[in-house]
């Protein structure tokens, strides 16, 4: 859905709202800025490049791991441990910060990808009365659901690497795929121990911290001193290698039998399968910037496969305008009343969408999974005798 007053790239769909948005003279947004700097980029260079890292990391393991390499379950984690283990032959030590929130499908690929690749594998799992606290304070103060799993991932990561003594990271996407905080491939922010703070989480453990969550609360998000992450580097592959999700994808269902599911708000099946909650976020991003998941989607289409502007707003209309399932859910486990949750999300609504009424339907085609995430339907199901 197109709104009016709102000012889109001329070539996509995405709006001036997007979080570091920069249109150039011709109006073309950012993202299509950073996948033309993309074409241009020496691929074979930037492969030499990641051989010489690998080597130099294997060279200083010993007997210790060559890299830590998060993984999550989602189609990015199985494609980062299939081109570093087949093509770069590297001994990784994956990580998983468990965001409580599984769904079904991200635990099958998860377990999947760990036994068909035999991976030496550490998890954390953060406690679900916390989780739903910090989902609470995560909408009050950044309108979005997600700020365990944003500071999760990095902090838990982080500290496995300085735990291990492993000084590499190999992270997946690269933030200049979308032209994020306004990283292209010519020019994209460095990874360090504070790089995930400056691009998602926003806000460190002492600034999130409330009457409600304590410093001691938020202790396993906090991330390791600067002191003990002055020799660790991270890389994302996106960088070295040119990434394309669709193809990626599809090559690891063929491959690996990695599986899809129907997420809220998409219209594509290999986004953030993994969480039970990923409609949540992108629908608290269209009620905070006037677009969502259907939209960076339907523009990458546009981009990449010559889908019409038109047949890309018609997509938008369909898919995110509506109301996710979970919703109902996530208000229960939060304590947060709809007008309380629909106030916060007006409050921090984008200035250029501010006064622009931002339609939401109720109705939800059939999804394969319900709000719930699969640990909550497992544990529910075992208290009456079920089997799952």
């Amino acid at each position: 859905m197109e709104f009016k007053g709102l000012k889109y790239c001329t070539r996509c769909i995405m709006p001036e709202t997007v979080e570091g948005q920069k249109f150039d003279k011709d109006g073309v947004c950012i993202t299509c800025q950073a996948q033309e700097a993309k074409k241009e980029v020496n691929w074979g260079h930037k492969k030499d490049e990641l051989a010489k890292i690998i080597k130099k990391a294997k060279s200083k393991a010993g007997n210790n791991y060559d890299c830590i390499i998060p993984i999550s379950g989602g189609k990015d984690s199985i494609y980062q441990i299939h081109v570093m283990i087949k093509e770069f032959g590297v001994k990784p030590l994956c990580v998983t910060f468990n965001h409580n929130w599984f769904t079904s499908t991200g635990w099958y690929n998860l377990q999947n990808c760990l036994e068909t690749f035999e991976l030496d594998h550490v998890m954390f799992t953060p406690n679900r009365r916390l989780v739903n606290k910090i989902a609470r304070r995560s909408v009050e103060i950044i309108g979005d659901a997600c700020w365990h799993c944003h500071a999760g991932v990095a902090a838990f990561t982080i500290q496995m690497a300085v735990f291990y003594k492993v000084p590499l990271i190999i992270w997946g996407e690269s933030a200049a795929e979308y032209g994020h905080q306004g990283n292209t491939y010519k020019n994209h922010i460095t990874f360090d121990r504070d790089y995930f703070t400056k691009l998602s989480s926003k806000f460190s453990c002492e600034e999130f911290a409330c009457e409600y969550l304590t410093l001691r609360d938020l202790y396993p998000f906090k991330l390791p001193e600067i002191e003990e992450c002055k020799d660790l580097k991270g890389i994302h592959l996106g960088n070295y290698i040119p990434w394309d999700a669709e193809k990626n994808t599809k090559l690891m269902k063929n491959l690996y039998r990695w599986k899809g599911r129907d997420v809220g708000g998409a219209y594509k099946d290999y986004k953030s399968v993994e969480c039970s909650m990923a409609g949540i976020h992108d629908f608290l991003c269209y009620l905070k910037r006037g677009f969502g998941r259907a939209s960076i989607q339907a523009s990458g289409d546009i981009r990449d496969y010559g889908m019409s502007r038109e047949e890309a707003f018609r997509l938008v209309e369909k898919y995110e305008r509506i109301e996710p399932i979970q919703l109902e859910y996530f208000l229960q486990i939060t304590g947060l009343s709809a007008i309380d949750f629909r106030e916060y999300m007006e409050k921090l609504k984008h200035e250029s969408i501010k006064g622009i009424n931002l339609p939401a339907d109720k109705e939800w085609r059939a999804l394969v999974e319900e709000g719930k995430p699969f640990m909550v339907k497992m544990i529910e199901a075992q208290q009456i005798g079920h089997k799952i």
